[in-house]
């Protein structure tokens, strides 16, 4: 789920500005990528669709006009198990008790509804052999993340409560230090990483069989989860701080080695300022020349669409989210990386070529230009999270 807020005119303007349009046009999936697609098992660890359709409704199990997922983009993209994201805004855990734990189970309800309406087309995943069931019955699972600990309001029992429901990650925090944990964005790190609940959740966790999301938490949160965790770690909607610079929210070489060692995987998220700094910083910008603006009387809806005119967001390309790839490949190798694309998540920030869940096949293409191997994509598209994932079933039966 974004932090920034939605690029608030229209795509069309803000594409035919952008000249990595004509560079990342050459990327278009050939028979074999689209072969791939189909044939291989599709995970993206995080989409963003309950949240979405809580705030405006929309029936995904059909074409839908808004959004970046639909059951048949989902299809002509190959994506064969999503992991919905329950999400739930930091503000939540500070208006009172029950307000989280709500609204977590509204959202889970809906993607229950979501399946129980179309049966032929999406089933709900509470195990890796429902996903491989379901990807032999050609349904796609709907798999659940929760985003946000704050439901778990200190208390153990909650945490149950959401793994019978059927949540097989948990970020511990968002955009606010919270009752678990600090977060990345938070200035204010009251726990200097974990809180002792947090502490003890992690262990629970990894008992329970929901796995630890280290995506959006403090880089001292990160490593006592990695000193905790028994069971490998996902960041299920991160990227690389390499191609960010002192953006915490992504991560940076030394805590790719650590998630490695713990046996984990990162999820390359795709919205442009996780994948480039020149997109990450275009937001700050605008927003110190919008407060100067509106502090001369310029509405925020004026002074956006001018601002937008003649700076136009600079997209990050399919190229470069391909580098982030690469990069931890290099760093840590084959068996630690996947894809947790954030869509639904980033507003119009998506990079060119990487627009909706049809687009996988483009990225497909990508990886076979730059040598990798139908096994190795494979890896990337599912395997590795898929390796994960049962990992922390088996040591949830053993312990």
């Amino acid at each position: 789920m974004r932090l920034r807020p939605t690029l608030s005119t229209t795509l069309l303007l803000l594409v035919t500005s952008n000249p990595l349009m004509a560079s990342d046009a050459a990327i278009q999936a050939g028979e074999h990528a689209k072969q791939i697609a189909k044939q291989a098992l599709l995970i993206d660890t995080h989409i963003d669709v309950p949240y979405r359709i809580a705030e405006k409704w929309d029936d995904v199990s059909q074409a839908t006009d808004g959004g970046d997922f639909d059951y048949p983009r989902a299809v002509k993209g190959g994506l064969n198990a999503p992991f919905m994201s329950i999400y739930i805004p930091a503000n939540l855990e500070k208006e009172g008790k029950g307000k989280s734990y709500q609204l977590a189970n509204q959202l889970i309800d809906s993607m229950e509804a979501l399946a129980q309406r179309a049966p032929d087309k999406f089933a709900m995943a509470y195990s890796t052999a429902d996903v491989e069931k379901q990807f032999n019955a050609g349904k796609i699972s709907i798999a659940m993340g929760m985003e946000n600990g704050s439901p778990i309001e200190g208390d153990l029992n909650n945490l149950h409560h959401f793994y019978k429901r059927g949540i097989r990650y948990i970020t511990l925090a968002h955009s606010q230090s919270n009752h678990i944990s600090d977060s990345s964005y938070d200035l204010r790190r009251q726990w200097k990483g974990l809180s002792p609940f947090g502490k003890e959740l992690v262990v629970e966790m990894n008992k329970v069989g929901v796995l630890v999301d280290v995506s959006h938490i403090s880089d001292e949160a990160f490593y006592q989860v990695m000193e905790l965790s028994k069971v490998p770690v996902v960041a299920s909607h991160s990227s690389l701080r390499k191609y960010t610079p002192g953006f915490e929210r992504n991560m940076n070489d030394d805590m790719l080695k650590a998630l490695a060692k713990n046996g984990g995987v990162i999820q390359i998220n795709f919205g442009s300022s996780f994948v480039t700094s020149k997109a990450n910083g275009w937001y700050d910008k605008r927003d110190e020349a919008q407060k100067e603006a509106e502090a001369s009387g310029t509405s925020k809806v004026d002074f956006r669409a001018a601002y937008l005119k003649k700076n136009p967001f600079p997209f990050a390309s399919l190229e470069q989210v391909l580098d982030h790839i690469d990069h931890v490949v290099k760093v840590i190798g084959i068996d630690h990386v996947g894809i947790g694309s954030d869509f639904d998540g980033v507003g119009d920030s998506l990079p060119v070529g990487l627009k909706d869940v049809s687009m996988y096949p483009n990225l497909i293409q990508g990886l076979l230009d730059r040598g990798y191997d139908d096994n190795q994509i494979k890896q990337i598209l599912g395997g590795n999270t898929m390796r994960v994932w049962k990992a922390a079933e088996h040591y949830a039966t053993t312990h």
